[in-house]
């Protein structure tokens, strides 16, 4: 579960996405986790959270080898790591409420949190389909879940559709 309280969110539909979004990233899965805050792409730890970890492993998807240094509950780019403990101005390191924060960012980036906050998840997930490998409709190329099976696990987690 997110870190931060609902409260700090915007409420639960909002930590039910964040919940459903470290599902579908696949972080929150693995059960060796810290809940997914220390998932290394490719589902390999990191330990401790003074800062991303920084490594950039290589794995086949689809018969194609990618690279990406993405970490933490939501895959996480370290570049966009650094920017953003930046522009938030984030003290502690890659700690897992900062993980939070910055997911809610690039959400309210995208011009999402209020119909995620109003239960419209399936134009929420459009709307941040670009950032998140797992959201249909993204051009990374790697295995999106289903609208419906991300709906699904959104309100098994507590949100409640518009």
């Amino acid at each position: 579960m997110a870190r931060l309280s609902s409260t700090a969110v915007g409420g639960l539909n909002v930590l039910a996405f964040l919940d459903m979004l470290a599902w579908s990233e696949g972080t929150s899965t693995i059960k060796a986790s810290d809940d997914g805050y220390n998932v290394l792409y490719g589902g390999g730890m990191f330990y401790g959270y003074a800062d991303h970890p920084r490594r950039k492993l290589t794995f086949p998807i689809n018969g194609k080898p990618v690279t990406s240094s993405a970490a933490g509950r939501y895959q996480l780019l370290e570049r966009y790591w650094d920017a953003y403990r930046a522009s938030l101005r984030l003290s502690g390191g890659f700690t897992p409420e900062n993980q939070d924060r910055i997911a809610l960012q690039q959400i309210r980036e995208r011009r999402a949190l209020d119909d995620i906050k109003a239960g419209r998840i399936e134009q929420a997930i459009a709307k941040c389909s670009n950032i998140w490998a797992s959201f249909p409709g993204n051009s990374y190329g790697q295995n999106p879940y289903r609208l419906e099976k991300l709906l699904a696990q959104w309100q098994k987690l507590g949100g409640a559709l518009a």
